[in-house]
């Protein structure tokens, strides 16, 4: 509390308690001045006494006017100038209150005129009621020290004035006795006001801190609420997060009853950011928001759990019909063009899953396997979560488990096949590929395993196992004295950006005491489009002797001129495009584009899934020098693959 309104709050005090105190005072000080006038009047002293009496009385009443005068404070001074108003305020009030006691007491300093100047025999009755008026004066006036003071003094003085005029001994005493009378009346004025004042500061200042505490109390909790609202918040678009969302989950939990979670992913939303720029991208998110609000039903949960990912949480019951009409609407909107965008640029994969809420995590990763599914069919799908997906949910959750175990126990294994030359007749290269055998589910796909890794963490140990592996196998080739057979490597994009690629090959070949130019490192054709982020790691093994492959070219996004930005020393023809292919085939004319480019870039051709003597023929036609397929040899346990190598040379 400031010390102007700690002083505005005391003074505000002291006039609340003087015109308690006045209001009790005035009715006596009129009685007394009755009975003055009555004495006066039995003394033929009428007229005199009237005159006096009634000044007395008119100031007595403007005081006690004055008490109920409405008093205009500092907090009431907007509100008083709005209603037009003027009162007076606290400073205002006491200065007219003291005003008005100093007129009063000047009254009363007229009493001597009435008793012959205190020589009459009326002398003793006036200086007791004098007396015992400025007493009561200082005893209920004690609040304001000016106003008792302003009332007691002409009075009193007066009484000295009349006494020492008169003269002798007694009066003289009586004189210095009301004189010291006087200063003791006003001392006790001084000491009760400072009392009162004390108090008042006390008492205002335990408030304020009482209020101060209150204040932040209020604040402190609204504050609470405005953190408990912001963190559940989506700053942007003012939907719900991520836990928000699980907030409604809980609020679900406990129940069996049906419901449905729907995760939308935007389509080609990275290109908007690259291309616009962020500010653009998150008027798209806004644009989203607003359309998604326009499609789903009141009750519905809306989050925005992810950069360019949303949920919808509906909590009843929905059937597989009402999913797939609320999808495919939030599908069209959302794919419908966007103010100054192209038509097309930014679309929408969505994933649902229906069932019980009661588990957040459960739920979340059903729609999230949902969504994955949709994306792999293209841009603007949907997909329901259903057995196929639930079994394919059970691989991964297992998966996820046991691939740390499986790590750390070796139970992955490396497979190898060939890659040969003249048509079948001489070993090339043996391309290391990922098995495991799990328990439950048998074989598990190499790009689930690979996927899977990436998820937990594992992508640096995984492919420290890989390279050891393949480290290993290229010992056993150089001991058998099979000449230049290189081993390749898979290495996807997102690891060659994610991790230290080539300080983890690159170190290890040095620790085996290996020629790097034994490795051939085979990534797929969609490192092209961040080129960037990887061109420097796929640099420094180029230079080290490791030989860069592109695989399953012709299923991605670079053009034949991008082989030249990665240094490919070899591209491999997806199995796709050969399998089956004849010299008719339409196949034939992409495959013989490459084979010719090749000439001029300098690259090997591979041609994969050769599977027939038919595909050996037509590869052999186009001129393909390299192959690898089931014909000639499938994937090999390590042992497997040194014994094919020996009778390929016998």
């Amino acid at each position: 509390m400031t010390e102007l309104a700690l002083r505005d709050a005391t003074l505000t005090d002291q006039l609340f308690a003087v015109r308690k105190t006045v209001a009790i005072s005035i009715p006596v000080n009129m009685l007394l001045g009755l009975a003055s006038l009555l004495v006066a009047i039995h003394s033929d002293k009428t007229i005199t006494a009237l005159v006096w009496f009634a000044i007395s009385s008119i100031i007595n009443l403007s005081r006690l006017l004055l008490c109920r005068l409405p008093v205009r404070q500092r907090s009431a001074h907007a509100n008083s100038a709005v209603l037009g108003l003027s009162y007076p305020g606290v400073s205002s009030h006491l200065q007219i209150h003291t005003f008005l006691a100093l007129s009063s007491g000047l009254v009363w300093g007229f009493v001597p005129i009435l008793c012959d100047w205190y020589t009459s025999s009326d002398t003793l009755f006036y200086l007791t009621v004098v007396c015992g008026i400025t007493a009561g004066a200082v005893t209920h006036g004690f609040a304001y020290a000016p106003i008792p003071m302003c009332f007691i003094t002409p009075a009193l003085l007066s009484v000295i004035v009349c006494l020492v005029i008169a003269g002798g001994f007694d009066r003289y005493v009586l004189a210095a006795t009301v004189l010291l009378y006087l200063a003791a009346q006003i001392r006790s004025t001084r000491v009760g006001e400072a009392l009162i004042i004390n108090d008042s500061k006390l008492k205002n200042q335990a408030t304020a801190l009482s209020r101060s505490l209150e204040i932040a109390n209020q604040q402190k909790t609204l504050f609470a609420e405005d953190m408990q609202r912001m963190a559940a918040q989506d700053p942007l678009t003012g939907l719900f997060n991520r836990r928000g969302l699980r907030d409604a989950f809980r609020q679900s939990s406990g129940t069996d009853q049906l419901g449905c979670l729907m995760l939308v992913d935007l389509d080609g939303f990275k290109s908007v950011n690259d291309a616009y720029g962020h500010e653009s991208g998150d008027q798209i998110l806004l644009e989203v928001a607003r359309r998604l609000k326009d499609v789903v039903t009141p009750g519905a949960i809306l989050a925005r759990i992810g950069g360019d990912e949303f949920a919808i949480l509906f909590r009843h019951q929905t059937s597989k019909e009402d999913a797939e009409i609320i999808a495919n609407q939030l599908v069209t909107v959302i794919s419908a063009p966007f103010p100054k965008m192209d038509p097309g640029r930014v679309g929408a994969s969505l994933g649902a899953y229906i069932g019980p809420l009661n588990r957040i995590d459960e739920a979340m990763s059903y729609a999230d396997a949902a969504l994955y599914a949709a994306k792999k069919q293209g841009r603007n799908r949907w997909r329901l979560f259903d057995d196929e997906l639930q079994k394919q949910a059970e691989l991964y959750r297992d998966i996820e488990r046991d691939l740390a175990k499986a790590l750390a126990h070796k139970t992955l294994e490396i497979h190898y096949q060939p890659i040969v030359a003249d048509g079948g007749e001489r070993a090339d290269t043996f391309e290391a590929l990922l098995r495991w055998h799990h328990a439950q589910h048998g074989w598990v796909a190499p790009p689930i395993i690979v996927d899977i890794a990436s998820r937990t963490g594992l992508s640096e140990p995984l492919l420290r196992f890989i390279i050891h592996e393949a480290c290993q196998m290229a010992l056993l080739v150089k001991e058998v004295n099979a000449g230049a057979v290189r081993i390749a490597v898979n290495v996807s994009p997102r690891e060659l950006a994610q991790l230290a690629v080539d300080e983890l090959i690159l170190s290890a070949f040095k620790e085996m005491a290996l020629d790097p130019a034994v490795l051939e490192l085979e990534i797929t054709e969609d490192v092209a489009i961040d080129l960037k982020i990887v061109q420097r790691k796929l640099e420094r093994l180029s230079k080290a002797g490791v030989r860069i492959a592109i695989d399953d070219f012709g299923t991605g996004y670079s053009s034949l001129g991008s082989l030249h930005q990665i240094r490919a020393d070899r591209v491999k023809i997806d199995k796709m495009l050969v399998t089956g292919t004849t010299l008719a085939s339409a196949h034939r004319s992409l495959i013989d584009a490459v084979l010719r480019v090749s000439e001029a870039y300098g690259f090997d051709v591979v041609a994969e899934g050769v599977e027939t003597e038919d595909d050996l023929q037509t590869m052999r036609a186009l001129g393909c020098p390299l192959m690898q397929g089931h014909l000639f040899a499938p994937a090999m346990a390590k042992d497997d693959a040194i014994q094919w190598l020996c009778q390929m040379r016998s």
